[in-house]
């Protein structure tokens, strides 16, 4: 608990995060004591038993919403730290003779804070206290006008969590008997995953064109520097030289009017007929150049900046954002807004004066308008905080908090400085070679003579061949009519370029032009789909998973409007409404989920679904009888003569040929058969899985989704060649009962990461070698746990699996180690799992950096308790007007 009290506080004010109610109890005088929700204190229950026995026809499915009445929502407070943390707040509230709740000022802050008091029942007046900074100023004044907690936010915030829920609650399921077991749905998840997939598609549907152009490298023969420049060849003829904007998908020229496609032949010829040639300018035009600033930063535009510069994912962006808030160094971080308040302006023009002089001042303050459409937050740009700004240096900032700090600093004081100003020149240069053809080439060039602004801050770029807006390319003096020669000319091929996968900055950006979903939650998307398994990272660019494809394709066929860009889009219009109070959250969830004469309803789509050919929905024919299908344990090949080959985890599906593909069932897929287990009629296999070699049995292909074989690995004294079908047999024996102690406990003899054991409850002791599973008595067992645990002394290190570099937050390496629960990464205090579909090659220093960062931000694991359930709250229903 921060307080700022000496004993007397009436005044209770609940931010979501310890750190943030440290900062503000620092700004707060006596009298008040600041506590942390931590932040959300209420939801909707995961699962069925969640909700009471009484409760469970009304809002057991799907689980927590009443959909056969006015969706009402049924909340519970989480078991563990959250409701430890209701009940101190419950005690707080005692003492005290009003509650501030001081939650983020957005939907999701409003929607906490009506969540807080419904759950607090507070007998004191409750204000909404808000603020976009956290500053001294800031708090004073927000604690001075505080205001109601907003309804129609909240129940815009309300009927997003609903959406979310029956879309996942519904659609989730069909993928689980479709698909593969423990997938999810989302409504804009999904519709990430489709855009990835999408271009993927267009890159495996792409066909390469080639195409030549010359470069004339010509000298002006003065004694002036330069007195060189290089010009590309522009036409032959008259007719254009095509390039690469005249080439579609398919490899064939666009028909854009009359375009000559050069030929290697051609062009070597051409350059040795213009290499001995006179050259002549033909026009020379001069335009001014003119930049203005770039807007200060909202969400989207830090986190793609941020990617570009630093190299930080939108998550690892956003979570260094809202430490860099909660300590008072910028304003609030989810916003959508390029404006910026009178005194920042202030502040910002004051620095541009003293750090680069007048000169570098514009006469009036710059405003900027946002041109986001569904714009929600009244908040400010991303800014520094405080009426004056800190520099960099002042901050005592270090590594990513320092970096992000400086990258916001500089685009805000750029903001507030003059445009940049120079001069661009065209040039065409005409030649007839030898053959008799008339070539004609063109350069441009570019000088800046007043780089304001660029002086600050020069926005990055997503094509790494794009030219910043500082880069200059100077030009000779030219005049028209004046005669050149050519150093050189040089013919070049070039091949057309598949589009570019989305890299997390391209797809925030898509998201954002699209109006799919808001600033605040592309962080959380681009990480649910990368931990899913559906989307996995080359270098920056995200490449889908062959699952992704299946996924895909299933919600394309059957549930076509869910997944449609601009359906979700209008979902994003709806909320707005919502919030604004133009709209009725009861109507609108009916039509999402009954529909109506002309439009399906989830539910209808959902009870209609018709047949599902599973195996159809998860095969992708290659060419030639092979085809890539995506089982219940991944993708694999298969050709008409069922062989079957394994396919890579990082092979992108673009990459998947024919010969690539014939390539791969060549290698087979690793497994042996050893045979039929007599007991059950199933084949048994041995195969080499991520963690080792092992055993199982292979499934028919009617059992039912969720059916797992019976597994084993191999001791560490066998080998994949040399297996029988007997050893594997005594494998599947395990885990073994062993018997029962004196006071009827069950004794169990299995294998573990660790090596062989015996357990009895949650009591273990390590066995001395593997034969002994199958040779432990109880009385052998009884002696073993007779002795302390740990008394046969601690298993040795082992060395970690990869090493992943320098952790910029901790400064501490990162290693991938192999625990017990599988492979984690460590820093040597903050643990995190591997998540699921994220292979230990795929593994990069900026993944790992990100999941360290959300675990550390997390804290420490609450400790369980046994779950109770809470009553549904009901707001009182409101004058619509």
């Amino acid at each position: 608990m921060a307080q700022s009290t000496n004993g007397a506080g009436r005044r209770l004010v609940v931010v979501e995060s310890p750190a943030k109610a440290k900062t503000i109890a620092g700004y707060l005088g006596d009298g008040y004591i600041v506590e942390s929700s931590l932040g959300h204190i209420r939801d909707l229950p995961s699962k069925k038993t969640d909700v009471p026995e009484a409760q469970r026809d009304r809002y057991g499915d799907p689980v927590g919403v009443d959909v056969q009445g006015e969706f009402e929502p049924f909340y519970i407070v989480p078991a563990g730290r959250a409701k430890d943390q209701v009940r101190k707040l419950k005690s707080l509230l005692k003492d005290a003779d009003e509650l501030l709740l001081a939650t983020d000022e957005d939907r999701e802050g409003e929607a906490i804070a009506w969540h807080l008091r419904e759950e607090l029942k507070p007998k004191v007046p409750v204000r909404r206290m808000v603020f976009h900074e956290i500053t001294r100023d800031a708090i004073r004044t927000a604690v001075e006008s505080p205001r109601e907690i907003d309804e129609d936010l909240v129940d815009a915030q309300e009927t997003r969590r609903i959406v979310d829920r029956l879309y996942g609650y519904q659609i989730s399921p069909v993928l689980w008997r479709k698909v593969m077991q423990g997938l999810s749905a989302g409504r804009v998840q999904s519709v990430a995953t489709r855009l990835v997939v999408d271009r993927e598609r267009e890159r495996m549907a792409f066909t390469a064109a080639s195409y030549w152009d010359l470069t004339a490298t010509l000298d002006t023969g003065s004694a002036d520097e330069p007195s060189s420049f290089e010009a590309k060849l522009i036409s032959v003829d008259g007719a254009r030289v095509a390039s690469g904007r005249d080439f579609d998908a398919s490899g064939q020229t666009k028909g854009r009017g009359d375009v000559v496609v050069l030929d290697e032949t051609r062009a070597r010829a051409l350059a040795d007929a213009l290499s001995t040639v006179g050259y002549q300018v033909r026009s020379v035009e001069s335009k001014p150049y003119t930049r203005r600033p770039y807007a200060p930063f909202r969400t989207t535009t830090l986190q793609q900046e941020a990617s570009r510069k630093l190299g930080y994912g939108a998550a690892r962006t956003m979570q260094v954002a809202q430490r860099l808030y909660e300590n008072g160094f910028i304003t609030y971080m989810r916003t959508d807004s390029t404006t910026l308040s009178e005194s920042a302006v202030a502040a910002a023009r004051a620095q541009v004066r003293e750090l680069y002089g007048p000169d570098y001042l514009p006469d009036a303050p710059r405003v900027y308008a946002s041109k986001v459409k569904n714009a929600q937050e009244a908040h400010e740009a991303i800014r520094p905080a405080g009426d004056s700004f800190r520099t960099p240096g002042e901050t005592g900032l270090r590594d990513d908090e320092y970096r992000l700090y400086e990258l916001i600093w500089m685009r805000t004081v750029a903001s507030q400085m003059r445009d940049a100003k120079g001069e661009t020149l065209t040039v065409r240069v005409g030649a007839t070679a030898t053959s008799g053809e008339t070539a004609e080439f063109g350069a441009s060039g570019r000088t800046i003579t007043f780089h304001g602004f660029l002086k600050a801050y020069v926005e990055g770029a997503d094509d790494p061949e794009a030219e910043l807006d500082d880069r200059e390319k100077r030009l000779p003096h030219l005049a028209e009519g004046q005669d050149l020669t050519a150093a050189g000319v040089e013919p070049e091929g070039h091949t057309t370029k598949p589009p570019a996968r989305y890299t997390e900055a391209t797809l925030v950006k898509e998201l954002e032009d699209r109006e799919i979903g808001r600033p605040s939650t592309y962080a959380s998307i681009i990480r649910t789909i990368l931990d899913r398994g559906y989307v996995f990272k080359r270098g920056n660019a995200l490449v889908p998973a062959w699952l992704a494809f299946a996924v895909v394709r299933l919600l394309e066929e059957h549930f076509t409007r869910l997944i449609d860009y601009t359906f979700t889009a209008k979902m994003e219009d709806v909320l707005d409404e919502i919030a604004a109070g133009r709209a009725d959250r009861v109507a609108e969830l009916g039509q999402f989920w009954h529909g109506d004469a002309n439009v399906a309803g989830l539910k209808n789509l959902a009870d209609n679904l018709g047949e599902i050919d599973a195996r159809g929905i998860s095969s992708f024919p290659i060419g030639e009888g092979i085809t890539v299908r995506v089982g219940r344990y991944g993708p694999y090949l298969e050709d008409e003569d069922g062989n079957r080959g394994s396919i890579p985890e990082d092979l992108p599906p673009d990459e998947m040929s024919v010969e690539k593909a014939r390539e791969l069932l060549e290698a087979g897929n690793g497994d042996r058969e050893l045979g039929v287990n007599p007991d059950t009629g199933r084949p048994v296999v041995a195969k080499s899985g991520r963690y080792g070699p092992y055993v199982t049995e292979i499934l028919p292909e009617d059992a039912p989704k969720g059916t797992k074989p019976p597994t084993a690995s191999l001791f560490k004294t066998m080998s994949l060649e040399t297996l029988t079908l007997d050893d594997a047999l005594r494998l599947l024996t395990l885990p073994r009962t062993v018997g029962k102690d004196a006071d009827g406990n069950e004794i169990i003899a299995t294998n573990g990461r660790y090596g062989p054991y015996v357990k009895k409850g949650t009591d273990s002791r390590s066995l001395p070698d593997e034969e002994s599973l199958f040779t432990v008595t109880v009385e052998e067992a009884e002696k073993l746990f007779a002795q302390p645990k740990g008394r046969r002394g601690a298993r040795a290190a082992t060395p970690p699996l990869k090493e992943l570099g320098t952790d910029p937050a901790s400064g501490q390496p990162l290693v991938v180690k192999d625990g017990r629960f599988g492979p984690y990464i460590t820093d040597g205090e903050t643990n995190v799992t591997i998540p699921r579909g994220t292979s230990i090659e795929q593994l990069t220093l900026e993944r790992g950096a990100e999941l360290i960062a959300e675990k550390r931000a997390k804290g420490p694991a609450p400790k369980k308790r046994a779950k109770k359930t809470a009553a549904p709250k009901k707001r009182a229903a409101r004058p619509q007007s």
